[in-house]
């Protein structure tokens, strides 16, 4: 299994979804990718929902605030080693702290920052929590990636922000922006396919079969939002769960490791 005890400085590490209905979000989830939970306390109320495969961290979703007005999105997190520090660069760079540090108990110490497009991303450095603990399996996070009406300027504050190169390749569906640390591709970038979509975050989740992981969502009570697409990675689909928020399910055409 791709495991992983540890994340580089820089590397996408953890997705958690802030939710109007934990109960039907972890009834989803668990039965189209096998998740099991776990709850753990916190300081705000109400606990901290892990969904785990094979006993190990995969993602997280927390009950919203019933007054919560913001949409329900997957919220993508980055590894970093000083997040205080990250931080500070933010604000130069272009962009804008949302949330400060803070301690999140024994876990780590987190921040939220959104580019200078608007996209919102969050920072962690870990404590007792290091992030996902299995990737690129089945029911895992296996990309991240980033839509922006303006992918050079989100790129321009990642490079001073969190050191990340961009490497931008012709596709017949138009450019694709890949994030690099060192050698390694870490995550994507790419334009919204029409105007007026704001930029934003998804996250990637691997299936073992997209069509049928497609229509087991539906069957749950999703909603289809991009058709299935065959490309060099893979096939995927974007769907949206029943509370609105959107992810892709990914069939990698080769083993993640």
């Amino acid at each position: 299994m791709p495991e992983r005890n540890a994340y580089q400085d820089g590397v996408p590490n953890w997705v958690d979804l802030p939710t109007p209905d934990a109960e039907a979000s972890k009834a989803f989830y668990g039965a189209l990718f096998g998740w099991e939970f776990t709850e753990e306390p916190t300081d705000r109320g109400v606990p901290y929902v892990m969904g785990r495969k094979a006993g190990r961290a995969v993602a997280g979703m927390m009950q919203k605030a019933p007054d919560d007005p913001t949409p329900t999105f997957w919220t993508n997190y980055v590894a970093v080693d000083d997040v205080d520090v990250t931080a500070a660069k933010v604000s130069a760079a272009g962009g804008t702290v949302v949330l400060e540090p803070m301690d999140v108990m024994e876990s780590g110490r987190m921040a939220l920052v959104a580019d200078p497009t608007g996209a919102f991303l969050g920072l962690w450095q870990a404590g007792n929590h290091i992030g996902a603990e299995l990737v690129n399996e089945p029911g895992a996070i296996t990309w991240n990636e980033l839509t922006t009406p303006d992918v050079p300027a989100a790129a321009a504050f990642f490079a001073e922000v969190l050191g990340w190169r961009a490497e931008t390749q012709a596709m017949a569906t138009g450019d694709y922006t890949v994030f690099l640390v060192g050698d390694r591709a870490i995550a994507g970038a790419m334009p919204p396919p029409m105007e007026g979509i704001p930029a934003s975050w998804t996250v990637y989740f691997a299936v073992e079969d997209c069509d049928a992981a497609v229509a087991a969502a539906q069957g749950l009570g999703a909603a289809l939002v991009v058709p299935a697409i065959d490309a060099e990675p893979g096939r995927f689909a974007l769907v949206a769960d029943p509370q609105g928020a959107m992810f892709w399910v990914m069939q990698l055409a080769q083993p993640g490791d």
